[in-house]
């Protein structure tokens, strides 16, 4: 998920896999495959942006956990209330 922040300052998060484009008429509108339009504060490269480490984010996870180096998300970032079920997943070693 990527945080974009509305005009009224409320922050949220928004799936990138379920934007279709992002436009800046002179606000930037993220508009949704459903159809569902939201005006954001960013800019389109701010956007753009998020999404490209959104996405660089899963492929680090992904490779640390092939290299059994995954250790879960910094503390700052980690959700105190859901607890972490993940197994990392063998080296290519020991396969």
């Amino acid at each position: 998920m990527i945080r974009v922040t509305r005009l009224n300052g409320e922050r949220f998060a928004l799936n990138p896999d379920l934007i279709e484009r992002v436009e800046a008429h002179p606000d930037t509108v993220a508009f949704l495959v459903d159809g569902t339009k939201y005006v954001v504060k960013e800019s389109v490269h701010e956007v753009l942006q998020e999404i490209r480490e959104f996405r660089a984010s899963i492929l680090a996870t992904s490779y640390e956990m092939d290299r059994g180096e995954y250790h879960g998300a910094p503390a700052a970032e980690a959700d105190t209330t859901v607890v972490s079920s993940v197994v990392p997943f063998p080296s290519r070693e020991e396969r």
